[in-house]
């Protein structure tokens, strides 16, 4: 077999295998729901003939191209990383902004920073109103708000490459990387375009902190939903009561989200026994009603802080507490995210995450693209950290 048969194989093989990998990404998964942490099984999944047609027009579009580039393109091809690529955008396609693949590695990170731990600089970030990738608050002690990263510094490049239109978990994945090397970051702020170059480190994300204030009130900031900060809430909570608080204020300014159920753990802990912490609706129109389950064990008035970037999992736990007046809500309209992901694991590890459920408060307020209302609205002044 000559050199031209061999390459002929291998770009049919991996032809072949494309196309294999892009049927098995819409046709059948195995559903894990981070709202409720348990997986749920899909026993058949219709597709209409215009599905069956664009798989088909894919398959000769991408036949063509492959074609095209085994006749003229002079570099070399890394097949991996082709087949990622090329999931990706069709993925990007839906036009969604938290629909997402992923491949083994890149999940593997994402799970390491829900626990909150994990190699990088120490930021929390988002996405504008107009896609691009903001700052939402730099971690303390972390080598990002060492080196005077700001809360809304727009990311404009990492490591010399445009961030614009990326998410931010592929912009998390550009900056993490191996402990003592170093990212560079274009930032701007305030029309002004400024140059970082920041060491990597081991982060530790601690994602309570508390406070007791003047008049017996314990101050509670809640940084992130990720894993196993509803207990560290709960137990942040008993210890202000130990101290003497009378009075609780959660701040959730700057907190983005994270996973579901541990804001809906520490609704639970709040909210009266029988009564609605969610309504979840799916793509088919069924609706799904999440209601407490425990009897209730914090009973101090609470107010909870919110602002323009308090948004998914913090907006179902500020509306669930509000609906149930079980809080007061204080600062500025929250951010809008009330959509929940959906994610599918893939035999070779990667994931595909699919925006599958909208979310509305338990009075079945909407929130996705709205936001929550405070009860009281005070415009925060200085909003940088």
């Amino acid at each position: 077999m000559d050199i031209d048969e061999k390459k002929r194989m291998i770009s049919k093989f991996t032809f072949i295998l494309l196309v294999s990998i892009l049927l098995a990404v819409f046709i059948t998964f195995n559903a894990t729901y981070y709202f409720l942490v348990e997986a749920n099984k899909l026993s058949k999944v219709e597709y209409s003939e215009n599905a069956v047609e664009n798989i088909s027009a894919i398959s000769a579009n991408l036949k063509n191209i492959r074609k095209k580039i085994n006749q003229n393109f002079i570099g070399e091809i890394n097949e991996e990383r082709v087949l990622d690529e090329a999931i990706k955008g069709y993925v990007k396609g839906l036009d969604d902004e938290y629909s997402q693949y992923m491949t083994a590695d890149e999940w593997e990170q994402y799970k390491l920073m829900a626990l909150g731990n994990y190699v990088g600089i120490g930021i929390y970030m988002s996405l504008d109103k107009n896609g691009y990738i903001v700052i939402v608050t730099p971690i303390e002690n972390t080598p990002a708000s060492e080196a005077g990263l700001k809360s809304e510094d727009i990311i404009v490049e990492i490591d010399g490459e445009s961030a614009v239109g990326l998410t931010t978990e592929e912009a998390s994945t550009k900056i993490k990387g191996i402990e003592g090397t170093k990212v560079a970051l274009k930032i701007l702020r305030d029309n002004e375009y400024i140059d970082y170059e920041i060491e990597r480190k081991e982060i530790k994300v601690y994602h309570v902190s508390k406070e007791m204030l003047e008049g017996n009130i314990g101050y509670i900031l809640l940084r992130a939903f990720d894993e196993g900060c509803s207990q560290e809430f709960k137990t942040a909570y008993e210890e202000l009561v130990n101290m003497g608080a009378t009075k609780i204020i959660l701040d959730l300014r700057y907190n983005t989200g994270g996973l579901v159920e541990e804001a809906l753990s520490i609704a639970d802990a709040i909210i009266p026994k029988g009564e609605t912490l969610l309504v979840t609706v799916d793509s088919r129109g069924n609706k799904q009603t999440n209601k407490a389950k425990m009897d209730d064990s914090i009973e101090l008035d609470m107010v909870v802080l919110v602002n323009e970037y308090t948004a998914s999992a913090s907006e179902i736990l500020a509306g669930a507490l509000k609906d149930n007046k079980k809080a007061t809500l204080v600062g500025t309209k929250t951010y809008g995210k009330g959509v929940i992901q959906s994610v599918f694991p893939l035999d070779d590890g990667s994931i595909l995450k699919l925006t599958t459920n909208e979310y509305f408060t338990p009075n079945e307020t909407k929130i996705n693209k709205q936001g929550i209302e405070p009860d009281y609205i005070i415009e925060i002044e200085e909003k940088r950290r």
